[in-house]
C-alpha cells in the first residue's frame, strides 16, 4: 500500500501561487480578507500591488494605506516602502521625519538598502530633525492589529 499525502494550501498560499503564475486579480482577491484580519504579508503585498498597478489600478493613497498597516505591526520591507513614500510625498504628505524614522526601522530589522536610503536622506535634514526621527524610532513599538 502506498503512502499518500495530500498538501491542503491556505488561502495565502493559492493566493502566493495565483501572483507566482501572474494571476495578480485573482492572488488579491484571496490576500484582501487575510490583510482585513491582520495578515502583515498580505498587508504588504497589497501594497506591492497598489503602488505598482498589478491586479488593481495604480493608486498611492491605497498602496500607502496597506503599507502602513504592515509598517506599523513590524514589517521590515513595509516600513522601507511607506518611508520612501513618505521622503517623496506618494500617497502620503512628505514627512522627511517619518521617512527617516521607517527607514531607520527598516534598517534596524536587517532591510537591504533601508541604511543607504536612510543616510542619502539625513543629507537633507536638519540635526534636529535627524534627532527627532531617531527619537521616534527608538520609541516605536509595533502594533498588534
Amino acid at each position: 500500500m502506498g503512502v499518500v499525502t495530500s498538501v491542503l494550501a491556505g488561502p495565502f498560499e493559492e493566493g502566493v501561487a495565483a501572483w507566482n503564475r501572474g494571476d495578480y486579480a485573482t492572488a488579491l482577491q484571496l490576500f484582501l480578507p487575510l490583510a482585513e484580519h491582520g495578515n502583515i504579508r498580505a498587508q504588504a503585498l497589497l501594497g506591492f500591488s497598489y503602488a505598482n498597478g498589478l491586479g488593481v489600478p495604480q493608486d498611492d493613497i491605497e498602496a500607502a494605506k496597506w503599507y502602513q498597516r504592515a509598517a506599523d505591526r513590524g514589517d521590515d520591507i513595509a516600513q522601507y516602502n511607506i518611508g520612501i513614500m513618505h521622503q517623496n510625498g506618494q500617497g502620503v504628505p512628505r514627512d522627511l521625519v517619518g521617512a527617516y524614522m521607517w527607514l531607520d526601522l527598516a534598517a534596524m530589522r536587517g532591510h537591504q538598502g533601508a541604511a543607504m536610503d536612510r543616510d542619502r536622506l539625513a543629507k537633507s535634514m536638519t540635526a534636529a530633525q535627524i534627532a527627532e526621527a531617531q527619537e521616534l524610532a527608538r520609541k516605536w513599538k509595533p502594533k498588534t492589529q
